[in-house]
């Protein structure tokens, strides 16, 4: 879980930063960028190790 993770954390700090180079969609990438990073967040808390 923790690569998936890792994984959409990643994507979505890309995503974020790329809105700004996006012409007329800058708003919708944006927010896909804030969603992966609150996926990404939200996995570890919900899906914790067991051991």
């Amino acid at each position: 879980m923790f690569v998936i993770a890792l994984i959409l954390f990643v994507a979505g700090m890309l995503l974020t930063g790329l809105a700004f180079n996006v012409a007329g969609l800058e708003a919708l990438v944006f927010a896909g960028g804030i969603i992966l990073v609150s996926l990404a967040l939200a996995i570890p808390v919900h899906f914790p190790q067991r051991r």
